[in-house]
C-alpha cells in the first residue's frame, strides 16, 4: 500500500493511524502482504495518541471533550444569557406587582387575646396605640434623627439597597436569617404593605414597590410614613405614640436628644427599653444614641459643639395599657417575649422585626398558667408579705419587691408567675428580672458541678455529701497551696471547725462552698451553671461568684432547680403552650431537653437539699409548716450581701417554686437597697433572710395546690437516704450572706466590696466543737417575739 492509500484509509476510520511499529526484516514483508486498507492499524500503548492524553479506540478525547463544552464563548454566553433571563424577569415581576392599594396596618393591628391553660380568657391587649401625625409638626431635627440612625444616603437614593437586598435574599435561601441593609423606604414598604416574613417572594416584592413608592412618593411622604408606621415597643406604633409612651410630650415637643433615642429604639424596641433593659442593654442603647447623634454631626445636621453638650435623656417610667392590671401585665409580657424568640429563631427575623409582628397582630396566645395555681401563689404573696408591709408608717417598706415562678419540672410549664404588686405600680417584672444576687441559692450549682466532674479535694479526697471541710469564718482559700485571695466570712462570723458538706448546705457554710468552687475549678463551675440554666455570659469564672454574687431572676433560678428536680434533663421554663391568628400557627419547642448532668448527681443534690429543709434555714418555715402533709421538698435559703434579696427556691417531686425578695428604691434610678427592718423587724438582726418570709410564701402556696411525697433518687448519699441529726430550732443556724471579707484583700474582679463595719459581729454563744463536725453552733437569741413563723428566728435563715 503506497502512502496515498494509507492517508485515505487513515480518513476513512476517522482517525490517525498509529506510526508503524518498528518490525524486524523479517517480519517487515509479511506485514506489508497482510495489511488491510479498511482496517487501519490500532495506536501502540505508549504511542502518539496516549502522550496525547486520547481515549481508548471507539471513544473520544477526554481533554478535547472538556475544552469543548467549557470553551470561554460558551461561558460567557451562559453569563450573559443568565443575566438578561434574570432582567427579563425582574422586567415582568415590576410589571406584574403593583402597588397596593391600601396599606395593610390597620388590618394587622388587632387586639391578641390570651388565655389560661383551660382556655378561659385571662386578658385582651386592648386598642393598638397607634396615632399618625403629619411631618410637619415632627422639628427638622427630630426627622434626621431617624434618617441619621437608618439610612444616611435617603434622601438622594433610588429608595433601595440593591447589596442589601441581594445579601438578605442570599441569606435567606442559605437559611442564615435576617440581616440589615434597608433603606427607609425598604423599611416603610415592609410595614406598610407587606409583612416581616423572610421570604424570597416577599423580598422580591419589597424591591419592587420600593421602586415604585420612591418614584411615586416625596421623600418627606415617605419618611412620614415611616415613622408612622414603625414599632417602637410599649405597645406604641408611630411617633406620636411613641413620643407620649417615653417622654410624656407630643412628637412637636421632642428634642433632639429624645428624638435620638426613639430613633435608636428601633433596632431593638424592648431590649433598648431604659426601664426594663438590663445593664447590657442600657450600654447597647446609649452606644446607639451616640451613634446616631455622630452621624448628624457627619451629615452636617448638627454643631459639633452643640453634640458635645448633649447628655443621654432617661425616658419615663411607663404606664400599663388598660386592662393588663395586676398580675396579668406580667404574664403577658414573659408570653410575648417567647413568641417574639421563636419567630426569631424560626423564620430568621430580627428583635424588632418580631415584636412588631407579635404586639397587636390579631394573635390567640394559649398559657401554660394554671388559674387555681396562679391565683394561689398571689393569695400566697399577699397573706405572707404585702399584707404586713405599710410604706407609710415605715419607709423601707416601699422598698420590698417580690418575684416569684413555679414550674412543673416534668414538662417545662410555667404555672404560676408573679411579677410584682401590680404592674401599673410596677411596670419591670420582679419574675424575670436578673439584676439581683441569688446568693446562696448558688451553692447546690457548686455542688452539682463537683459531682459531675468527679471533682476532689485539694488532698485528693472524692467529694461527696460526707467530705469534711474546714467551716472556719474568713478561712483563706487555697488553691494547692497558694492563697486566692479570697476568705469569705460566714453569717454572723460563726466558726464551725470541720463539717460535712451536707452539714455546710444545710448551714449554708461560705467558707466550705468557696473552697469547693476552688477545686472543682470555677471554670467548670460556672460552665454547669450554664448547662442547667443560667445565663453566663459575660461572667467571670472568680471565687466570688461561688457566694452567688452574680445577677439571676427567679426564672432562671426556677429552671435550674426544675433540671435538678426532672433527674438532670434540661428543663427551659416555658409561659406559652401555643400561638396562632389568621396566618399561621405557632407551635413552642418542647421545654424538656437532654440531660445536661447524669441522674446521679442531680439525684445527689435533691438529696443534700432535703438537710436544708429538715435540719437547716429551712426548717422553721418550711418543715414545721402546719400545711405541710408528708411531702419530701428539697430547697436552698438565700440572704445577699447587704440584705438587698433574700431567696427560697425549692421542690416537691411535681413542682419547683423560686421566690425572691428584692430592695429597690421606688425613685429612679431604683437603686438597690437593704430591706432590713421591713415589716417592722426590729434588731438584732432585723434582716429579711431566705428562711423568713421567701420560705414562708414558698410553703403556703406548694403546700396548698401539691400533694406528692415522695421523690424517685437514685443515689445513695444526702439527707434523704442518710438524715442527719436533727437540731432543735435553737441549735439551728441562720442564712449565710454572700458577702466578700474585710480582712482579704481581692482584686475587684474577684469579690463584690464590702468594708469592716459591714461585716456581721454577731457571735454565737457557744463554739462548735472541732471533733464533732454534725455538730451546728448555738446563735445568740434575738430580742423581740420570736415565733415559728417570725423571720427574725435565727432557723428561718
Amino acid at each position: 500500500m503506497g502512502r496515498a492509500e494509507e492517508r485515505r484509509a487513515r480518513q476513512r476510520g476517522g482517525r490517525r493511524a498509529a506510526p508503524k511499529s518498528r518490525r524486524s526484516p523479517s517480519t517487515a514483508g509479511a506485514s506489508t502482504a497482510t495489511a488491510t486498507p479498511t482496517a487501519p492499524a490500532s495506536p501502540a500503548p505508549g504511542g502518539r495518541a496516549a502522550a496525547r492524553g486520547r481515549s481508548a479506540p471507539g471513544g473520544k478525547p477526554a481533554k478535547g471533550r472538556i475544552r469543548r463544552l467549557f470553551t470561554w464563548k460558551k461561558i460567557l454566553g451562559t453569563f450573559f444569557g443568565l443575566c438578561l433571563l434574570g432582567i427579563g424577569g425582574f422586567v415582568v415581576l415590576y410589571l406584574m406587582v403593583p402597588i397596593p392599594a391600601a396599606g395593610n396596618v390597620a388590618a394587622k393591628q388587632e387586639s391578641n387575646v390570651y388565655e389560661y391553660a383551660n382556655g378561659d380568657v385571662l386578658a385582651r391587649s386592648g386598642k393598638v396605640n397607634r396615632e399618625s401625625v403629619s411631618l410637619a409638626k415632627v422639628p427638622k431635627d427630630v426627622q434626621h434623627t431617624f434618617v441619621a440612625a437608618e439610612n444616611k444616603t435617603f434622601y438622594h437614593d433610588s429608595g433601595v439597597d440593591l447589596r442589601g437586598t441581594a445579601r438578605g435574599l442570599l441569606n435567606t435561601l442559605s437559611g442564615k436569617g435576617a440581616q440589615g441593609g434597608s433603606t427607609i423606604t425598604q423599611q416603610y414598604v415592609k410595614n406598610y404593605y407587606l409583612t416581616q416574613n423572610q421570604t424570597v417572594t416577599r423580598k422580591l416584592k419589597e424591591l419592587v414597590i420600593s421602586l415604585k413608592v420612591d418614584q411615586k412618593l416625596t421623600k418627606d411622604q415617605i419618611l412620614a410614613g415611616y415613622i408612622n408606621t414603625s414599632y417602637y415597643g410599649r405597645g406604641a406604633y408611630g411617633i406620636q405614640a411613641a413620643a407620649q409612651a417615653y417622654y410624656h410630650v407630643d412628637a412637636s415637643r421632642l428634642s433632639v436628644q429624645q428624638g435620638a433615642y426613639l430613633a435608636a429604639l428601633l433596632q431593638a424596641p424592648s431590649q433598648y427599653d431604659w426601664a426594663v433593659a438590663s445593664p447590657t442593654g442600657k450600654k447597647l442603647a446609649k452606644a446607639r444614641w451616640n451613634y446616631v447623634l455622630d452621624n448628624m454631626v457627619k451629615q452636617h445636621w448638627l454643631d459639633a459643639g452643640d453634640r458635645q453638650s448633649m447628655t443621654f435623656p432617661v425616658p419615663k417610667e411607663p404606664k400599663g395599657a388598660p386592662g393588663l392590671e395586676g398580675q396579668k401585665g406580667y404574664l403577658i409580657e414573659l408570653a410575648n417575649k417567647q413568641l417574639e424568640q421563636k419567630l426569631m429563631k424560626d423564620e430568621g427575623i430580627s428583635a424588632s422585626q418580631a415584636e412588631a409582628e407579635v404586639v397587636g397582630r390579631g394573635w390567640t396566645i394559649t398559657l401554660n398558667i394554671d388559674k387555681k395555681k396562679q391565683a394561689a401563689l398571689e393569695n400566697a404573696v399577699k397573706d405572707q408579705l404585702t399584707s404586713k408591709l405599710n410604706p407609710k408608717k415605715r419607709k423601707v417598706d416601699g422598698n420590698v419587691q417580690a418575684g416569684a415562678v413555679s414550674v412543673d419540672p416534668k414538662t417545662g410549664k410555667i404555672v404560676a408567675l408573679y411579677g410584682g404588686q401590680d404592674y401599673f405600680k410596677h411596670y419591670y417584672s420582679n419574675a424575670t428580672r436578673n439584676d439581683y444576687q441569688p446568693a446562696s441559692t448558688f451553692k447546690p450549682v457548686i455542688l452539682a458541678a463537683a459531682l459531675e466532674q468527679g471533682a476532689t479535694t485539694q488532698d485528693g479526697k472524692p467529694i461527696s455529701a460526707n467530705t469534711i471541710y474546714d467551716g472556719t469564718s474568713r478561712r483563706p482559700v487555697v488553691d494547692h497551696g497558694n492563697k486566692v485571695g479570697f476568705a469569705p466570712p460566714n453569717e454572723d462570723d460563726v466558726d464551725y471547725g470541720p463539717i460535712t458538706v451536707q452539714r455546710a448546705m444545710n448551714a449554708s457554710v461560705n467558707s466550705v462552698f468557696a473552697q469547693m468552687g476552688i477545686d472543682v475549678g470555677m471554670d467548670k463551675v460556672m460552665s454547669v451553671a450554664g448547662k442547667l440554666g443560667m445565663d453566663t455570659k459575660g461572667m467571670q469564672a472568680v471565687p466570688a461568684q461561688t457566694l452567688g454574687s452574680m445577677g439571676a431572676s427567679p426564672l432562671e433560678m426556677a429552671g435550674i432547680y426544675a433540671t435538678l428536680d426532672n433527674h438532670g434533663k434540661k428543663v427551659t421554663p416555658t409561659i406559652v403552650a401555643r400561638a396562632e391568628n389568621k396566618t399561621r400557627q405557632v407551635q413552642m419547642d418542647d421545654p424538656i431537653g437532654d440531660p445536661v448532668i447524669s441522674r446521679e448527681a442531680a439525684d445527689t443534690v435533691t438529696s443534700v437539699l432535703t438537710g436544708v429543709v429538715d435540719d437547716g434555714t429551712a426548717k422553721v418555715s418550711v418543715a414545721g409548716n402546719p400545711l405541710r402533709a408528708g411531702q419530701q421538698v428539697a430547697g436552698k435559703t438565700g440572704t445577699s450581701d447587704k440584705n438587698r434579696s433574700a431567696w427560697f427556691t425549692g421542690y416537691t417531686p411535681d413542682l419547683v417554686t423560686s421566690v425572691g425578695l428584692f430592695g429597690e428604691d421606688p425613685k429612679p434610678p431604683n437603686a438597690h437597697v437593704s430591706l432590713q427592718g421591713a415589716t417592722g423587724l426590729l434588731p438584732p438582726p432585723g434582716r429579711i433572710n431566705g428562711g423568713g418570709y421567701p420560705a414562708q410564701i414558698w410553703a403556703a402556696y406548694t403546700f396548698g395546690v401539691t400533694h406528692k411525697a415522695k421523690f424517685d433518687l437514685e443515689t445513695t448519699q444526702g439527707a434523704a437516704v442518710q438524715p442527719s441529726d436533727t437540731p432543735s430550732p435553737s441549735q439551728s443556724t441562720s442564712e449565710t450572706p454572700s458577702s466578700t471579707p474585710s480582712s482579704s484583700s481581692p482584686s475587684a474582679s474577684q469579690s463584690p466590696s464590702r468594708t469592716p463595719s459591714q461585716t456581721p459581729s454577731r457571735t454565737p454563744s457557744q463554739s462548735p466543737s472541732s471533733q464533732t463536725p454534725s455538730q451546728t453552733p448555738s446563735s445568740e437569741p434575738p430580742t423581740g417575739d420570736v415565733s415559728p413563723q417570725n423571720p427574725l428566728d435565727p432557723a428561718a435563715g
